[in-house]
């Protein structure tokens, strides 16, 4: 089985491709740092599976799953995350994970999540499933949070952006746009949250999972 590792720590990531090497059914065949990278070298090696870190720079493991499940391949995520709040194990499932499992308890499930998800089941880590049977739980109960606005894949990229820091020319540079372009959807963004400020903004990022800032 083919895989790719995209973690934002090197350190993270050589731990991983040491562990996994070690198991004869799985070859590591790439490894990338942000989302964006996640993508590009997923459809160059069309990997069986890729291993996706959460919380990214440029580009979330969300948004990154959701663009990888679109592109319509074969290819299956398993989230490997140091976060087990709920907005952040929803969005990767809801994106199209086939799985979802807490760093710390990597060493012991990520070969086993891999094999679950490899024969066409979900594999949640115990730590987190509480999450996803209290979110079952409400919709049984019809005690449903409303949701958010929906933001567009474009409008959420520019958003994890603006949260980051980057000014917004820095932001059209990173994604091949005019400014005119990107202060369009900052304007949008704005309108569809209403919120009028870089720091709401950021805290809603936060909030939504779209970014951690954990670098």
């Amino acid at each position: 089985m083919q895989v790719i590792l995209a973690d934002d720590h090197r350190i993270v990531r050589e731990g991983l491709i040491a562990m996994l090497s070690a198991d004869p059914g799985i070859e590591v065949v790439g490894e990338c740092g942000n989302g964006r990278d996640t993508i590009a070298l997923a459809r160059k090696l069309q990997p069986d599976l890729i291993v996706m870190d959460v919380s990214m720079p440029d580009l979330n493991g969300i948004d990154a799953t959701r663009r990888i499940v679109e592109m319509g391949s074969n290819i299956k995520v398993v989230a490997l995350s140091s976060h087990s709040d709920e907005q952040f194990v929803k969005g990767m499932l809801q994106a199209g994970a086939s799985g979802y499992l807490l760093k710390e308890c990597a060493g012991k499930e990520l070969v086993l999540a891999i094999r679950t998800v490899k024969r066409g089941r979900v594999y949640v880590s115990p730590e987190v499933a509480g999450v996803i049977v209290n979110d079952y739980v409400s919709i049984l109960s019809g005690d449903v949070k409303p949701q958010s606005p929906a933001l567009s894949s474009r409008e959420r990229e520019v958003l994890q952006l603006i949260a980051e820091g980057q000014s917004t020319s820095q932001i059209g540079e990173q994604l091949h746009l005019s400014v005119k372009t990107v202060e369009s959807h900052r304007k949008r963004i704005m309108d569809k949250l209403e919120i009028r400020n870089v720091a709401g903004l950021t805290k809603y990022a936060i909030r939504e999972g779209i970014t951690s800032l954990d670098g």
